[in-house]
């Protein structure tokens, strides 16, 4: 049976106490949220999921103080980069207490941690009082929920309630970054860019795109399998439409497009993420935007590149995960 979609905090607060799933907003995408410190209650987000345990998962806290209870220590950049991005898309990993299950990270001696911006996830993490784990709220492996509908349509005979706090703004999971003493490891680009890191904390070391993690041991964190975000129509990379013309018949192609129309008309549908060529726009439509052309009734879909600058580099990872290649 579907579970209820509603704006019920007080009850969605009371269902992850007694261990229950509850779905909610952030401004990266919806979560999907357990009592973290409840290794049974952290199993059924993998149940829901189909999510494989070697994949970690980001606890959610509302204020600083409630990391006492999920890390160790807190390094000097750690704590310059949480100074200036918490609230907001910042994931940080960091060693764990033995507090926190180890099917919460897979095993690892680290746990990703964050404070989200929504202020309805605020409100929720208030009035529950605890660390909650949360994913995004979707199977695993499949595109990202940026409405409560798109949870209802994945999850809704799977989980006890979704918390609608309406579409997510930033519309991209956060980034994740390692702080080990001085070194600052970007491990996944999201809503936070590059740049606002390095401007913070200096150098940023990234093993991003190269990275190639093993798909089967545990990953260092999430959304790091080379397949992910993907939608159930084959979308490939191209570097432009005159491109996709001659490898696809135009009839039977939907287009994800970042700037300008131009050259667009010929293909079956076209999902246009910015005009102006904005990316903090294309960022927030970006996933609401595959999962329409994954409806379409069409054969495959295709994309370009975005700029490799600021959110550009996480919708590009994005695209890299999702696509076939």
């Amino acid at each position: 049976m579907a579970c209820q979609v509603g704006q019920d905090i007080p009850r969605a607060a009371k269902l992850l106490r007694e261990g229950k799933l509850v779905a909610f907003a952030t401004e990266t995408v919806y979560g999907l949220g357990a009592h973290a410190l409840d290794e049974q209650a952290a199993a059924r987000i993998f149940a829901a999921k189909d999510r494989p345990t070697f994949d970690p998962l980001i606890v959610h806290v509302a204020e600083r103080s409630q990391l006492n209870d999920l890390v160790l220590e807190v390094p000097d950049k750690a704590a310059a980069l949480m100074d200036a991005c918490w609230p907001g898309p910042l994931t940080l990993v960091l060693p764990k207490t033995a507090a926190v299950p180890d099917l919460v990270t897979s095993g690892l001696p680290s746990v990703a941690v964050r404070i989200p911006a929504h202020p309805v996830a605020r409100d929720l993490l208030f009035q529950v009082g605890l660390p909650i784990a949360a994913p995004s709220a979707n199977l695993f492996g499949q595109v990202s929920p940026t409405t409560a509908e798109h949870v209802r349509e994945q999850l809704g005979d799977r989980i006890d309630y979704i918390l609608d706090g309406g579409p997510c703004s930033v519309g991209l999971e956060s980034t994740v970054v390692s702080v080990n003493g001085d070194q600052v490891t970007l491990l996944r680009p999201g809503g936070t860019p590059l740049e606002e890191l390095e401007r913070i904390v200096g150098e940023v070391k990234s093993t991003f795109p190269t990275a190639q993690p093993s798909e089967t041991s545990a990953q260092h964190a999430p959304g790091m399998l080379s397949k992910h975000y993907a939608p159930g129509t084959p979308l490939f990379i191209v570097d432009n439409l005159d491109q996709a013309v001659r490898r696809f018949s135009a009839s039977s192609t939907g287009v994800l497009l970042f700037g300008e129309n131009d050259g667009a008309a010929p293909f079956a549908t076209v999902e246009q993420l910015s005009s102006t060529s904005d990316l903090t726009e294309a960022a927030a439509r970006f996933f609401a935007a595959v999962r329409r052309l994954d409806r379409a009734d069409i054969q495959q879909i295709v994309a370009m590149p975005f700029p490799e600058e600021g959110l550009g580099r996480a919708l590009n990872d994005r695209l890299r995960r999702a696509s076939i290649r």
